[in-house]
């Protein structure tokens, strides 16, 4: 990899995000030690932005309170390439300070009323006027001029959210001139307007990215790229109005900067993101991670250490998706100095074992569909509901019972259907006729599908359809009507109390002595095709209270919840199971979503793991090796709060469908016991702490 260009190669990564008053403390020595304890190849260094770290010829990028005549990152930049290490250049730049805002007024973003937006104290820069089209440019070519890094990053390049219209000159014009339209009013999904200022949004912060990458390779060299950093979760990308199928057409390397693990939300999210974003790049792109070594979350303090146990399972569920590790730390000095020696052990860890963590391709069967534009158009004002938690739901169900999956972008399904027997589509509304068409192709080539919700009733522009864009495929049609709110309902109410009745078993299989599962959410009714299977039907809520009460009324109806296709392997929840699972975790709903999944892959699932504990197993073939990374889930914290202590599972006996003699344990050490039978390998492991990596040779 010596020869490759430097987002290649660079593997481990560095960030000690400076303050104001760092110039007056910044121990040089004492950081070129802390690379080289942690075995980094590359620092991002902050340079200029919201705040300059230099000289600026520019006077109104504001200089470091504490900087003086001083050049901190000049010498940084001078301590790295010593250390011989990459250099990126960081910006902050989409915000400003009180006296740039009074020289330029008209740079920076209105609402509709003609007032500023601010940050704070800062003013919000608009990404359609002169401060990125004509000022930024400067001060990019200018930090190149000085100090020739290998590229330039910038943290908050995409300016105001989905939520904030700006109503700037600048704004209006384009707008007008790409769509024919005014502005839209405010925030309305039903307005064609907004739809389109939507659309046109997107497009805006794409040309933010194309500029910046014309500048800084027209100063610094094709290979000195522009980078934007972006986070990983997709709802959370499109409230940002940042694209990631368009940003990963555009850069060979990823900076995600997804520091902690959201509330609520297991650490199985970042291996998620890191296939979700290989899926778009490729897998022999790099996805460095912003891992926080400060207490990052909620609350979030800035100086404080984040438990190590917390940020060893982020990072390592990280190189378990193919992201590579960035230590990151707030300002130069710390009384809290724990949080100085997480990262060591992780990052040479790293560095002995890199090459079974890079150029490798996932082996998976079973693909779990996403589209951003669904989350937009039909996730709407709630895609966390709506798009994300069923989403979530069937890739904890996955996990659970141990089913690598795959990420697949909607528009991706005939490019990745070659490797994959089942795709799930959970809950994605908006699906396009050309998706719907690639689905059904698939469907008909002898694939499997799992298709939940309200899936293809939307279409691009979220206006619904007559009927599912894939009834024909399904053997299910709309009827408008929809049965039980639970969620929205008070327990008072009973609407939660409802029931799902068991009418074909060759789905409930490991659920045991039941005719009935607990259900308590809601569901699509739908007019099924004469020669379509119903396996589970709903049964109506009745009271939980007094106990007296709680009997069936209407202990059995003809509404489906689950269909199954009977010449095809094509199943359709109308009960919203996936959403309910990622809320709630009920196992009895787990197990259903993985069987269905088990039912539509006819046996080639290529992976068994026998043993009691929650593993995120992830499967790749490097060459004629393969790699199977098992993250141990099973942690007292590992779905709320802080994670204090890390408690091992095991034993667990592992077979794979392929003849190998020898079995590598990277994180234990040594060979495991390995039998082989029948073209499959029996693999035993007998404990896993945070995570194991068996190498099959």
């Amino acid at each position: 990899m010596s020869g490759a260009p430097w987002y290649r190669r660079t593997l481990r990564w560095a960030q000690t995000n400076l303050t104001e008053k760092d110039p007056a403390r910044y121990d040089a020595a004492w950081w070129r030690d802390q690379w080289r304890r942690t075995r980094v190849q590359g620092v991002i260094v902050n340079a200029g932005g919201i705040v300059a770290y230099y000289p600026s010829k520019f006077p109104l990028q504001h200089r470091a309170e504490f900087l003086g005549d001083g050049d901190l990152y000049g010498e940084i930049v001078e301590a790295a390439r010593d250390e011989g290490l990459v250099v990126l250049a960081r910006m902050d730049s989409n915000r400003a300070h009180q006296s740039f805002y009074d020289a330029h007024p008209d740079w920076f973003a209105i609402d509709a009323e003609g007032n500023p937006y601010r940050a704070g104290e800062l003013y919000v820069a608009c990404v359609s006027g002169p401060y990125y089209r004509d000022y930024l440019p400067g001060v990019l070519e200018e930090i190149i001029e000085r100090s020739s890094p290998d590229g330039i990053t910038d943290n908050s390049w995409s300016g105001l959210d989905r939520d904030h219209v700006c109503y700037c000159l600048n704004c209006g014009a384009s707008f007008k001139e790409t769509a024919g339209l005014d502005l839209p009013e405010h925030v309305d999904w039903d307005d064609p307007a907004y739809r389109r200022w939507i659309v046109w949004s997107y497009a805006q912060r794409m040309a933010v990215w194309d500029l910046n990458n014309d500048v800084t390779t027209g100063a610094g060299g094709r290979d000195c790229l522009w980078i934007g950093m972006n986070g990983g979760e997709i709802v959370a990308q499109s409230k940002r109005l940042r694209d990631n199928r368009a940003i990963c057409a555009r850069t060979p390397i990823f900076m995600l900067d997804s520091q902690y693990r959201q509330e609520g939300k297991g650490f199985q999210a970042n291996g998620d993101s890191g296939k979700q974003l290989h899926g778009l790049l490729g897998w022999s792109a790099l996805i460095p991670e912003s891992t926080a070594m400060y207490d990052a979350g909620r609350p979030t303090f800035r100086l404080g250490s984040k438990p190590e146990a917390e940020a060893r399972m982020w990072a390592v569920e990280g190189f378990a998706g193919g992201i590579q590790p960035w230590w990151h730390h707030i300002g130069s000095v710390h009384e809290d100095r724990r949080q100085y020696a997480t990262a060591e052990s992780l990052f040479r860890w790293h560095e002995q074992n890199e090459r079974y963590l890079v150029d490798r391709e996932p082996i998976a069967t079973v693909g779990l569909l996403w589209s951003q534009r669904s989350v937009d158009f039909y996730g709407k004002d709630d895609p966390e509901s709506r798009s994300l938690a069923p989403y979530r739901g069937f890739a904890d169900a996955l996990i659970r019972a141990r089913i690598p999956y795959l990420p697949v972008h909607a528009d991706h399904v005939a490019r990745d259907a070659a490797g994959l027997d089942v795709i799930v589509v959970p809950n994605v509304g908006v699906l396009t006729d050309a998706q719907c068409d690639d689905l059904r192709a698939f469907s008909a080539g002898g694939g499997g599908l799992v298709v939940t919700g309200e899936s293809s009733l939307y279409d691009e522009w979220g206006d619904q359809r007559e009927d599912f864009g894939l009834a024909d495929v399904l053997g299910v049609h709309r009827t408008g009507e929809r049965r039980a709110s639970g969620e929205a309902a008070s327990w008072e109410t009973y609407d939660s109390h409802s029931y799902l009745r068991i009418e074909d078993r060759s789905v409930v299989d490991g659920l045991g002595d039941t005719d009935v599962l607990p259900f308590g959410g809601q569901l699509e009714v739908v007019r099924t095709d004469p020669e379509a299977a119903v396996a589970l039907t709903w049964v109506p809520p009745f009271p939980i209270y007094p106990p007296e009460k709680s009997w069936m009324a209407e202990p059995r109806t003809d509404v489906p919840a689950v269909v199954l296709g009977s010449s095809s392997r094509v199943a359709y929840l109308a009960a919203d199971l996936d959403r309910l699972y990622a809320r709630y975790h009920h196992p009895d709903h787990g197990r259903l979503l993985a069987n269905l999944v088990r039912w539509a892959a006819r046996g080639t699932i290529p992976l068994s793991v026998e043993g009691a504990g929650v593993l995120d197993c992830h499967l790749y073939r490097q060459g004629q090796t393969i790699v199977l990374h098992l993250v141990n889930l099973d942690q007292g914290g590992a779905w709320q709060g802080r994670l204090q202590e890390l408690t091992p599972a095991g034993p667990f006996t592992i077979r794979l469908p392929f003849e190998r003699e020898r079995a590598q344990l990277l994180v234990a050490g040594g060979e495991a016991e390995v039998s082989v039978e029948d073209g499959w390998i029996t693999v035993e492991v007998a404990r896993v702490t945070d995570h194991e990596v068996v190498v099959l040779s």
